[in-house]
């Protein structure tokens, strides 16, 4: 039960049970014993429609066994209440003015006046719990559609992971049959990109700074099968610290620049550019389109597996622009990382 629902049921005590005593004793002086047992006996009135009737009648879509229950307990309670409890409360009423030497007054319609009431306080518990099943299956509607969104992301991940992985070994098998003296120093550097995305990068978020660590990573194991290195650019720019991050959602662009922006000799061009102004995340990435053309039917998971999961976990706060002409292809991100909605929260 949530602290919003307690509140709500002391609310309900105060108004059905303790407020008419203390009407009762500011009126009189006093409270007549009679109207004690009356007054336990009206929170019934609320708790059975609230907890007995409502959700295990009306919400079972049972709305005539409802009706009939309904009026057959209410009935029931007017019943007792003025036969037995009622009479000898208006007698102590009238005996107490009397002492006092105040008149009587009119003391209301013997079966009217509680009917009225007792229907009130009745019909307030089963809106309190309609009220109660509503949010209670909005809150289960929303942690199901959580747990769904984070299935796909996992999927998503899962695909991720053997892509990376395909790739990667490429380069390694490269060095290894040009007999390359690179090779340890790969396996090496790959073993530690492995960790990270193992056992790091399985945390809902990770500091900027790993990320960024782990993307250096790969640059390095991939200049590693390179002629030319110094045409791979990496510029960082920017306060890093303190921010955070989705794990592995730029590796995809980064591996597409290593992958079609080389040709066969291993000549490329990849300008990698990271700014950070005020907690906002500007990435570009540029590579020359080279001999290897795209095939987007068997490329794997690529920017389609990228694109679900920006939408997925940063929704409106992410822009992303792709551009390609003749010569050159482009991407530039933008992240909010001080300011977004978590799985469509």
């Amino acid at each position: 039960m949530t602290n919003k629902e307690w509140m709500v049921h002391v609310l309900v005590w105060l108004i059905i049970g303790v407020f008419p005593l203390l009407t009762a004793y500011i009126d009189l002086g006093e409270v007549p014993p009679g109207m004690f047992v009356k007054q336990l006996m009206r929170p019934i009135l609320f708790y059975v429609n609230y907890a007995i009737l409502v959700p295990h009648i009306l919400l079972q879509r049972k709305l005539g066994l409802y009706i009939l229950l309904s009026i057959a307990f209410l009935l029931l309670y007017n019943y007792i209440s003025v036969e037995f409890i009622n009479h000898n409360v208006i007698n102590e009423v009238r005996a107490m003015r009397d002492r006092q030497g105040r008149p009587g007054g009119p003391m209301g319609m013997r079966h009217g006046i509680p009917m009225v009431f007792s229907l009130t306080v009745f019909l307030l518990g089963g809106i309190f719990s309609l009220v109660v099943d509503f949010y209670k299956r909005d809150r289960e509607t929303k942690a199901l559609e959580n747990e769904q969104t984070e299935i796909k992301l996992q999927f998503l991940r899962n695909q991720l992971n053997p892509h990376f992985l395909f790739n990667s070994l490429n380069s390694i098998y490269s060095l290894v049959r040009s007999k390359s003296d690179n090779a340890p120093e790969a396996v090496i550097t790959l073993s530690e990109l492995m960790r990270y995305m193992l056992y790091e990068a399985k945390d809902e978020q990770v500091s900027l700074e790993k990320e960024l660590n782990y993307i250096q990573h790969y640059i390095a194991l991939q200049r590693l099968r390179l002629k030319n290195t110094e045409a791979v650019k990496l510029n960082i720019n920017g306060d890093i610290k303190n921010l955070k991050i989705y794990p592995l959602l730029l590796i995809s662009f980064i591996e597409n620049a290593f992958k079609y922006g080389t040709d066969y000799k291993g000549n490329t061009h990849i300008d990698i550019k990271i700014e950070i102004i005020d907690n906002t995340f500007n990435f570009y990435i540029e590579n020359i389109i080279g001999l290897y053309k795209r095939d987007d039917k068997n490329s794997g998971v690529g920017l389609e597996n990228i694109k679900n999961q920006f939408n997925y976990l940063y929704k409106d706060n992410h822009t992303l622009t792709i551009e390609e002409d003749k010569s050159f292809y482009r991407v530039h991100l933008t992240l909010n990382l001080d300011n977004h909605d978590v799985h469509n929260n």
